[in-house]
């Protein structure tokens, strides 16, 4: 693939996002698609929701522009059809989202609704066949195939909409998440995880001069749903089996995502130790504790940013390493950030 390529794709997913943002939040407004201060919220001012359309539409319009011009990008026709069959996927979260962000719909049909389109990504060709073993051979899944599919979709949508209760830490995640998918891709040659992470990050880097705190627009489900769907789809097998690097870009979410879903499994087991719907809306994540301890949106945007960034580097790390030491990094940063999540919480306290 040529540089002006690359250039260009740079340019037109950062540029056309740049522009989106001011007409999506006047389109917020005018159709009332306005995030309201309630018990929950941590801002006291409306804020335009939706923002996710702002960076969806120039990533969706690329993925298309791949599917119609395989040929030059170096791809397969096979390859070309599967990322129009995303681009349909992301356009049908996309609008789940964004009825979502208007109607809010009940935690049971929004899930629903979730499993649904993970179910018909799972019948496009994003099929999670081998399961991730960074020391010895893949797992083959077998008949179990489907179900982890599913889950997986199921735990990275949730695990970004999660994370977007502060002003721009989704934002900020996804570029971090995005640019090891994107350096893994570029060190091993593989073009399709180069041609769908590079817009997703571009796109979300001119989103964030607009949704980094103060936010003047959220991404709402719009986004956070829309991005949780791609990153999931361009680790899985389906996609991602290209080139034999199916593995690193399996873990590169499971690794550089490991607090958000853990918080949302955690949740999970929360809520219906509670009795509640598992994705019921609550105020006990690891942000909500954060602010109640005294810690600044920024400051916790902030830190996410540092923690993503570290586990990050150890997962592309493991393209490359020694698996037996970089577990043994992992485990050590593991530790020193549950030491430095409990210094701040006690400081928080005083």
């Amino acid at each position: 693939m040529l540089i002006i390529e690359l250039v260009l794709i740079v340019i037109f997913s950062f540029g056309l996002t740049y522009l989106l943002v001011p007409i999506n939040i006047l389109f917020s407004k005018r159709f009332n698609l306005m995030d309201v201060p309630n018990e929950r919220a941590i801002h006291n001012e409306q804020v335009p929701l939706a923002g996710g359309l702002s960076f969806a539409i120039p990533v969706i319009i690329l993925q298309i522009f791949y599917s119609l011009r395989y040929n030059e990008f170096g791809l397969e026709k096979e390859v070309g059809t599967q990322i129009l069959k995303l681009a349909i996927g992301g356009l049908a979260i996309l609008v789940l989202g964004l009825f979502d962000d208007k109607r809010k719909f009940t935690a049971n049909y929004k899930f629903l609704f979730q499993i649904l389109i993970a179910i018909g990504m799972y019948f496009s060709g994003f099929k999670m066949t081998l399961l991730t073993n960074p020391f010895g051979p893949q797992i083959s899944l077998g008949i179990f195939s489907f179900p982890f599919t599913i889950i997986w979709f199921l735990v990275v949508i949730n695990a970004f909409n999660l994370i977007d209760g502060i002003d721009g830490l989704a934002a900020g995640v996804t570029i971090i998440v995005t640019s090891v998918l994107l350096a893994v891709g570029l060190v091993y040659s593989n073009t399709i995880v180069i041609l769908l992470s590079l817009p997703l990050l571009c796109s979300n880097l001119a989103f964030l001069r607009y949704n980094f705190y103060p936010a003047k627009i959220f991404m709402g489900d719009t986004g956070a749903l829309f991005i949780g769907l791609n990153i999931a789809a361009i680790s899985i097998t389906g996609i991602s089996q290209y080139k034999g690097i199916t593995a690193m870009t399996l873990l590169i979410p499971i690794i550089v995502l490991i607090i958000p879903i853990s918080d949302t499994i955690l949740a999970i087991f929360r809520r219906i130790k509670k009795r509640k719907h598992i994705f019921q809306a609550d105020k006990e994540h690891l942000h909500h504790k954060m602010l109640d301890l005294g810690f600044s949106q920024k400051s916790i945007a902030f830190i996410g940013y540092f923690i993503t960034f570290m586990f990050g580097l150890i997962a592309f790390g493991f393209s490359f390493a020694s698996k037996e030491i970089l577990t043994g990094i992992l485990i050590l940063l593991m530790a020193l950030l549950l030491f430095f999540l409990i210094v701040l919480f006690k400081r928080g306290l005083k």
